[in-house]
C-alpha cells in the first residue's frame, strides 16, 4: 500500500448494539458502504468513532477489524491515543501500529494536554518520534475534544520537513489558514485535508487534496465528485457546495448519533446507540426525522444531477 493518504476520508462511526457492545457486523456493512460510495481511505478510531469512550482493547480491535475488512482496497489510518501521560500515549500508538494499519494519527491536544503552550507540544512530539518506528507513516489530527489545539506554522513546518507525516486533518475551519498550510507543506509528503464543509469546495480549489469532515458519513460520493469533477462543472459544483454546507449544519443535532440514525434508516446497522450522546436526539431536536428526509432528498437530487453532468 502506498504511503500517500488523501482524497475523501470518512471519519468512521462505531456501531453499537442496544446492549452497548461493538456491532462488528454493522461495522463491516459500514466499511462496505464507505468504499462503495467513493471513499479513498478510512479513518478508524477517531472522535466520530467515540474513541474517548472506548477501552484500549476496543480501539485496537476496531483498527485491526477495519484494516482486515478493507483488505487493501483503500488505506486505513487510526488514532485512539487519548491518555495524557507520554508513556501511556506511546503504548496506545504502538498498539495501533501493530494492527497493521497504513498510518497512525497523533492527536495534537494530547501532545500539550493541559494547553500549557511554550515548548510542551514540540517536546512531546520529538519524544514520541524518537520511539515510534521510523518507517511508520504518521498523521496529525486537530481533534476538537477535549479542546481544539491548532498547529502553529513552525510546528507544521517541522512535521512536513521531517518526512514522517502524510496527513493533517485540518480543523482550523478557516480558508486562509488552509491556503497557508498548503503553501507551507508544498513539496513534502504531508497532505492538508480540510474537515469543514462550509469551505470544502474552496479548500479543494486552493489545493487541499480531499475532505474528511463528519458528513462523509452521509454522502462521501458527492464530496468525491467535487474533488474529481468539480473543476470541469464549476456552476454545478458551486451549487452543490452550498447544499453540502447547509446539510452539514445538522451536525450539532446529536452527532454521532445523528449519523447513526441516518445509517439505521439506510439499513447499514440496527441501533443508534452511542456512548457519547446520552439523550434521545429525536426528542431534543424536533422534526429531526423530517430534516433527515430533506437531506436524503437533496442527496438523491444531486446524485442525479452529477450523474447527468458526466454523460
Amino acid at each position: 500500500m502506498s504511503n500517500k493518504i488523501d482524497g475523501i476520508i470518512p471519519v468512521m462511526l462505531t456501531p453499537f448494539t442496544e446492549e452497548g457492545v461493538i456491532d462488528y457486523q454493522g461495522l463491516e456493512n459500514l466499511i462496505e458502504w464507505y468504499i462503495a460510495n467513493g471513499s479513498d481511505s478510512l479513518f478508524a478510531v477517531c472522535q466520530s468513532s467515540e474513541m474517548q469512550f472506548l477501552s484500549l482493547d476496543e480501539r485496537v480491535s476496531l483498527a485491526r477489524f477495519v484494516q482486515q475488512k478493507a483488505a487493501g482496497r483503500v488505506p486505513v489510518i487510526a488514532s485512539g491515543h487519548i491518555s495524557e501521560n507520554r508513556d501511556d500515549q506511546l503504548g496506545e500508538l504502538l498498539a495501533a501500529a501493530e494492527t497493521g494499519v497504513d498510518g497512525v494519527v497523533l492527536v495534537t491536544n494530547r501532545l500539550d494536554p493541559h494547553d500549557a503552550g511554550g515548548t510542551t507540544f514540540m517536546d512531546s512530539l520529538k519524544w514520541l518520534l524518537e520511539r515510534l518506528p521510523a518507517d511508520l507513516p504518521l498523521g496529525l489530527y486537530e481533534c476538537p475534544a477535549p479542546f481544539r489545539r491548532l498547529l502553529t506554522d513552525d510546528e507544521l513546518k517541522f512535521c512536513a520537513d521531517s518526512g514522517r507525516f502524510v496527513i493533517l486533518k485540518d480543523v482550523s475551519c478557516d480558508l486562509e489558514t488552509v491556503k497557508r498550510r498548503i503553501a507551507l507543506t508544498t513539496g513534502s509528503p504531508l497532505a492538508i485535508l480540510n474537515a469543514n464543509a462550509a469551505i470544502a469546495w474552496d479548500a479543494m480549489k486552493a489545493g487541499s487534496p480531499g475532505f474528511n469532515g463528519v458528513f462523509t458519513n452521509f454522502h462521501p460520493d458527492l464530496y468525491k465528485w467535487l474533488l474529481t469533477e468539480g473543476q470541469a462543472h464549476s456552476g454545478l459544483a458551486d451549487e452543490l457546495s452550498i447544499f453540502l454546507a447547509l446539510a452539514a449544519m445538522a451536525e450539532p443535532m446529536g452527532y454521532p448519533a445523528l449519523a447513526k440514525l441516518h445509517h439505521q434508516r439506510l439499513g447499514t446497522f440496527a441501533s443508534i446507540k452511542s456512548r457519547a450522546v446520552h439523550f434521545d436526539i429525536r426528542e431534543r431536536f424536533w422534526a429531526l426525522e423530517a430534516l433527515l428526509d430533506k437531506i436524503d432528498a437533496g442527496t438523491a437530487l444531486y446524485r442525479e444531477r452529477v450523474s447527468a453532468a458526466g454523460r
